[in-house]
């Protein structure tokens, strides 16, 4: 006698996990690249003394 397989049910963290995959997919789709959330993109505007420096030549 064959024992039935249980189909696998889906526990909470496989949910979420399929949920992010399909938002991530979504994302790219709209944007036609990954957006990436953690990068921090500094302004501007804001003072930025190395950036703002001349570049000064080891000639002395």
């Amino acid at each position: 006698m064959k024992k039935k397989k249980k189909k696998k049910q889906a526990t909470v963290m496989d949910i979420i996990k399929a949920s992010r995959k399909k938002s991530r997919e979504e994302e790219i789709t709209n944007h036609t690249k990954p957006v990436n959330y953690a990068k921090i993109i500094p302004s501007k505007k804001l003072y930025n003394r190395k950036r703002n420096k001349p570049e000064i030549s080891g000639d002395f």
